[in-house]
């Protein structure tokens, strides 16, 4: 295990397999910005599975045990099931979940499931379909997504957790249909204050809804209990329906930073190490990798890369201006 210089050991990593998505949600893709003639990662700099699997296993030496793969949107890369089967290979990795935006998710659920997939989360802004379609700004149907979940949720890739951004003027409105939609499923949706990830989706203080009032909405209509983290540095503070209807979550990396225990480490899929979902510049690892470097001169670098890392954004941001420079979140994942 290495630790950074605020004493912060590495546990998860968050591995991009693509710049690519069939989505626009205003506040992650823009079309003002990823339009008709944006052009994306040729594939020949995207890293190869066994380039993802050979850092992985790099990174399960030194403390690594849980794995996302994220995009863009992950079900885009084909055959993503068989980097799954190679992680799933891998000694000391004792988790591998998904990020996706169901688009996908239905005809895909069981290959993932048999490659061993453990759990999926899957992004869901509202249930009407004239808000949702507004947001990720392809009229993409509310259905399909519900579809995708009820196949990750049918084949075991369960709990299904659904995380829903939460904007100011465009879906405040649906927090509460959202929360009583999953009670009682099984489904964990999890409520994320709108960040400044990036430098396109036009984000303002203002527009943020807060946890505060996210929890007070649900809970003037259904009692919640704030309950402990599931594992140290867990991002979401987690509040159960008193009445045993199950629980949800909250992410609200504005209004009360989680810095202090974070220990994600972001792999983009042209190779860049990025230790902060806020960074300006990432780290080549592609180079190294395909250049001949050997395993312990990679793992020198990794160490050294994650030893000097002193990220600490969402805790600075009240302190600094907000517009430094940061890395487009579609570019290395949530």
């Amino acid at each position: 295990m290495i630790l950074d210089r605020l004493g912060r050991p590495i546990r998860d990593l968050r591995i991009s397999v693509t710049d690519r998505c069939n989505f626009r949600c205003t506040y992650c893709m823009p079309k003002e910005v990823f339009g008709s003639d944006y052009i994306f990662l040729p594939r020949a700099e995207l890293l190869s599975f066994e380039e993802i699997a050979r850092l992985a296993r790099l990174f399960a030496v030194h403390g690594v045990q849980k794995i996302r793969l994220t995009g863009g949107e992950p079900l885009l890369r084909r055959d993503l099931e068989h980097l799954v089967a190679m992680l799933r290979a891998i000694d000391g990795i004792h988790d591998i979940a998904l990020t996706t935006n169901g688009s996908l998710l239905a005809r895909k659920a069981q290959s993932l499931k048999d490659a061993g997939l453990d759990r999926v989360t899957v992004s869901l802004d509202s249930l009407d379909d004239t808000t949702f379609g507004a947001m990720n700004d392809v009229s993409f149907p509310v259905q399909r997504v519900l579809d995708g979940i009820a196949a990750a949720a049918a084949v075991g890739l369960s709990p299904v957790k659904i995380n829903m951004v939460v904007k100011r003027g465009q879906n405040e409105g649906d927090v509460l249909t959202m929360a009583e939609h999953f009670r009682g499923t099984g489904h964990i949706v999890r409520f994320i204050e709108f960040m400044d990830v990036g430098q396109t989706n036009g984000w303002r203080m203002d527009h943020v809804v807060t946890a505060q009032e996210i929890i007070r909405t649900i809970g003037d209509v259904h009692p919640l209990a704030e309950i402990p983290p599931a594992y140290p540095g867990e991002v979401a503070d987690r509040w159960r329906y008193e009445d045993g209807a199950g629980e949800i979550g909250v992410i609200a990396s504005v209004t009360r930073p989680f810095c202090g225990a974070c220990s994600r480490a972001r792999l983009s899929a042209d190779g860049k190490l990025y230790t902060c979902l806020f960074g300006a510049t990432g780290h080549d690892l592609r180079a190294p990798l395909r250049s001949g470097a050997t395993d312990d001169e990679i793992a020198a670098q990794l160490r050294a890369i994650w030893g000097h890392r002193i990220d600490r954004y969402s805790e600075l941001r009240s302190e600094e201006s907000p517009d430094l420079p940061r890395v487009e979140m579609s570019y290395i994942g949530g």
